[in-house]
């Protein structure tokens, strides 16, 4: 391995040292087995402090884990995979994998939004049920997601507990209600200032945009933005070849 440290650069030797492990965990380096923090100090030639403190920050961000009796560890139930082709629940996602899904509620209430009233169908003055919130994998921020519903449809849902529920699951259970198709645009996007702060992101780490219109038969009730970590989430579609060539996307629902 050719890497080395740059001991002449404005960026502390732990942001540099972090910055290279992320990338050969993502390379699957080190899918056999993380190295010990005496092996890394001998490595990249660096005190164990800034061994420690570049893996403090990857144990935060719930890519690594220390386990007793097994030192550091690469968190495989950080990552998730969602398929596409079908209508999906990101809690579900998470919580399907193991892991225990969280929100933190930034906004819930009504609010006028004359682009989301746009894409529901509305007067720019609507009024729209609004919920923000930070979804959670454990300890792990994972998405910053946005939704707004026609208040018309979703006002029970303005004094809902959104800590740890899904959407849907609220909707439906308030007003019978649940969207059954829609579509979903999504787009690598460098975040804002705020969802990188929120995300735990450095400032060139990109992530999901994902844009979402879901519909209960043929009335739009929901136009939803979500920035997801691109480090931690993967879409996976299936395709298969039929007649005339075209591969239509199924989901592994």
């Amino acid at each position: 391995m050719s890497f080395s440290l740059d001991r002449t650069s404005p960026m502390p030797l732990w942001a540099q040292l972090e910055a290279e492990l992320r990338r050969r965990l993502e390379a699957g380096e080190f899918d056999g087995g993380f190295p010990t923090d005496a092996q890394l100090v001998k490595r990249y030639d660096v005190s164990r402090h800034t061994v420690r403190e570049a893996i403090r920050h990857l144990n935060k961000a719930g890519v690594l884990r220390r386990e007793r009796g097994r030192g550091t560890v690469v968190n495989r139930s950080a990552e998730f995979e969602q398929p596409l082709g079908g209508l999906y629940s990101l809690f579900r996602s998470i919580e399907d994998a193991g892991v225990e899904q969280r929100s933190e509620v930034i906004e819930v209430g009504s609010r006028q939004s004359a682009e989301a009233a746009g894409h529901l169908g509305l007067n720019d003055d609507a009024e729209l049920f609004y919920l923000e919130r930070i979804r959670f994998a454990g300890d792990l921020p994972l998405a910053v997601d946005r939704a707004w519903m026609p208040l018309a449809v979703a006002e029970p849902l303005l004094t809902a507990d959104f800590s740890h529920t899904a959407l849907y699951d609220e909707l439906e259970r308030a007003t019978g209600v649940r969207p059954n198709r829609g579509w979903e645009r999504l787009a690598p996007v460098l975040p804002s200032f705020a969802d990188r702060e929120r995300l735990d992101l450095g400032r060139n780490d990109a992530a999901f945009f994902l844009e979402r219109l879901g519909q209960h038969e043929e009335r739009i009730i929901e136009w939803r933005t979500t920035t997801i970590r691109g480090d931690r989430y993967r879409f996976v579609a299936d395709w298969s070849l039929h007649e005339g060539g075209g591969m239509p996307l199924r989901a592994r629902m």
